[in-house]
């Protein structure tokens, strides 16, 4: 792909996301008004392979950011259901064990995730 196509596929990223944030209602959502779920999905990139496979070994950056996020559980769910997260292949049954597998304390027990 050459410099070009590549500027005008980035341009129409940023085009996508600020329409979508303009779609948005501005009060305080799952993750507070600063961030959207589908932009928390991004901070756990280093949770791809473990939200896909549950028997795959979780990283500390992966439970670092999960950590991070997990502070609001409402959010950590969001994120974990968001379209970013689907579209990314995550397997949200799988997804919602990784704080366990990365052994947080302090993680909500019982808490329910969706349908989950």
């Amino acid at each position: 792909m050459d410099v070009f196509t590549k500027c005008i596929c980035f341009l129409a990223l940023l085009v996508i996301l600020g329409v979508s944030e303009l779609n948005q209602a501005h009060g305080a959502g799952e993750c507070g008004r600063s961030t959207s779920p589908d932009m928390e999905a991004f901070k756990l990139a280093p949770c791809a392979s473990a939200a896909q496979d549950e028997n795959a070994s979780v990283s500390a950056r992966c439970c670092a950011q999960v950590k991070k996020i997990g502070q609001n559980p409402r959010c950590l769910c969001a994120v974990m259901l968001s379209n970013t997260a689907r579209s990314s292949g995550v397997n949200a049954e799988v997804a919602i064990t990784i704080p366990k597998r990365c052994n947080i304390g302090d993680r909500p027990v019982g808490y329910k995730c969706g349908r989950m």
